[in-house]
């Protein structure tokens, strides 16, 4: 966490998977996607858990759904890759005030560079604002959350949602 900064409240997260196949039982993505942000000390209510299918108005349905409610943190998994049923990118974009670059640049150079070499170029993580919560848009496998989260998101977060909150 960033050492910095101090929220008098905790920082509301939800969770997203995207998936044609994944069931709640074998949603290793989100449910480690959960457990990260939980150990980081973030607040994830089970009512903030959800799998759509790999449609984009699912996808954007529950994502403005959580957009009207006060939530800090989206965090979405699956549907980033280039394969024709991965549309997770078109549902959310619009929806941004502000993307924030270097995420997508950062993660998909840490993902070249430890663990999936010249693959990096398929994933098309991204991440932005809209209004004043921010959206994480990740692909679904472990190794990506866990390098995501561990690497890029939870030392930032804190300070991401004080800049957000100022």
């Amino acid at each position: 966490m960033h050492t910095n900064v101090k929220l008098d409240r905790p920082v509301r997260c939800a969770v997203l998977t995207v998936s044609d196949t994944r069931t709640i039982e074998t949603d290793k993505g989100g449910q480690l996607v959960q457990t990260l942000l939980q150990n980081g000390g973030f607040d994830v209510k089970i009512q903030h858990y959800t799998i759509v299918k790999d449609e984009l108005t699912a996808i954007r349905t529950t994502v403005q759904q959580w957009l009207a409610e006060d939530i800090d943190v989206i965090v979405t998994t699956g549907g980033t890759g280039i394969a024709p049923r991965d549309v997770t990118i078109e549902a959310v974009t619009p929806l941004l005030d502000k993307e924030i670059e270097g995420f997508g640049e950062l993660f998909r150079y840490l993902s070249f560079a430890e663990d999936v070499g010249t693959r990096a170029l398929l994933s098309r993580a991204v991440s932005g604002t809209v209004n004043r919560t921010l959206l994480f848009c990740l692909p679904g496998s472990t190794g990506a959350v866990k390098l995501a989260l561990n690497r890029l998101i939870l030392p930032e977060l804190t300070h991401l949602v004080y800049e957000m909150n100022k």
